[in-house]
């Protein structure tokens, strides 16, 4: 994927998530879900913001630690500092130089549940703007039932992957049948 791609996919994630941002209300932004869901819209916006963030000073420093992130409670209850927070981020996306996505680094981020054990292994910043783009996909799947539970209609495209708006598009295309 050249580096204008990996680019524009990052700015059309954190679009969408500004278009959020803007369909909500602080209250509906930082309220906690009721029933068997976890965390409030916010809270799983701040996750998806920070992993974002991390990857940032990662590649500053060559070593990208998803488990440092700052667990910023002004992202996950003030609407309009997360909306700063997401057109900087896109900003700084946009500015990265062509060369440095394929820039190796280290990255940590714990996945074993019965260890303290902390491991890194090696990737590069294309393939971690891919995770945290896919990341991002995840989390605003949780953030769209969150928003259904609470009657806040969002684009039929939220929370949706790419590829599966990609496929569902082909599969609904007529196709054409010699005779």
């Amino acid at each position: 994927m050249p580096a204008l791609e990996i680019t524009r996919s990052v700015e059309d994630v954190l679009k969408q998530g500004l278009f959020l941002l803007d369909s909500l209300d602080s209250e509906a932004y930082a309220r906690s879900a009721v029933g068997g869901f976890g965390g409030s819209i916010g809270e799983h916006y701040r996750h998806v913001i920070e992993h974002f963030t991390c990857l940032l000073a990662g590649i500053r420093e060559g070593y990208v630690n998803y488990d440092a992130r700052k667990r910023d409670r002004s992202i996950e209850t003030d609407i309009e500092y997360a909306h700063a927070v997401t057109e900087a981020l896109i900003d700084d996306f946009k500015r990265l130089p062509w060369d440095v996505f394929q820039k190796w680094v280290h990255v940590t981020y714990t996945v074993a549940y019965n260890t303290e054990e902390v491991e890194s292994v090696p990737s590069n910043v294309s393939r971690e703007i891919v995770f945290c783009v896919g990341h991002a996909v995840h989390h605003y799947a949780i953030i769209r039932l969150l928003c259904a539970q609470a009657e806040i209609a969002m684009p039929s495209g939220f929370g949706v992957a790419p590829s599966t708006l990609r496929n569902a598009r082909s599969s609904a295309a007529p196709t054409l049948h010699s005779a």
